[in-house]
């Protein structure tokens, strides 16, 4: 993950949202975007592992897959696709003292039964990016973050609910930004 991704994913700590996580963490807020396209073929390239799509204004969209795509030799050309994609950031402050920052990610993909030739599938990603606290200025209201790239970060929290809140930060603290997309594919004729 770059710096940049992480520091946008942390900066969105001031959002409000609750969401269910274990005991000893508090959640300090979430984000999430849903979306749903539904096109067709107009181009697979097997050999490549590459499919294009009909876009918005029917331009021609290329989509670079993987060689898990074990049914691709089934797609034709205008058959339909529908994809449907959630995404969603969660933010969560660990009460205990100690973590250190860090990366983790996990990945799952579940693909058709062998009753269905047609492609598509499932596939799910989680990435956590685990920052430290480093340093609570409670007068400039600030929270400083040492995140996985060793790049110190200062927080400005502007909001008053959340600025109170500060008060129960401690240094040693960590924050983890939760990255979660799950997209499913099908495809008919």
């Amino acid at each position: 993950m770059t710096p940049i991704r992480t520091l946008a994913l942390i900066a969105a700590l001031l959002s409000t949202t609750s969401l269910a996580v274990r005991a000893a963490d508090i959640p300090l807020g979430s984000n999430a975007m849903e979306g749903h396209i539904v096109s067709r073929v107009l181009a697979v390239d097997s050999a490549l592992y590459q499919v294009t799509i009909e876009g918005r204004n029917k331009e021609p969209v290329p989509i670079q897959l993987s060689d898990q795509a074990k049914n691709l030799h089934n797609l034709r050309v205008g058959d339909n696709v529908e994809i449907h994609v959630i995404r969603s950031v969660a933010y969560v402050l660990d009460t205990n003292v100690g973590g250190e920052p860090g990366v983790s990610n996990e990945a799952m993909a579940i693909r058709t039964t062998k009753d269905n030739p047609n492609p598509g599938g499932e596939a799910f990603r989680q990435v956590r990016v685990t920052s430290k606290i480093t340093r609570i200025d409670l007068k400039e209201h600030e929270v400083t973050l040492l995140p996985p790239e060793g790049q110190v970060i200062v927080l400005k929290v502007e909001d008053p609910k959340l600025q109170e809140r500060m008060k129960k930060l401690q240094e040693g603290q960590t924050i983890d930004a939760i990255y979660t997309e799950v997209l499913k594919v099908k495809t008919s004729r």
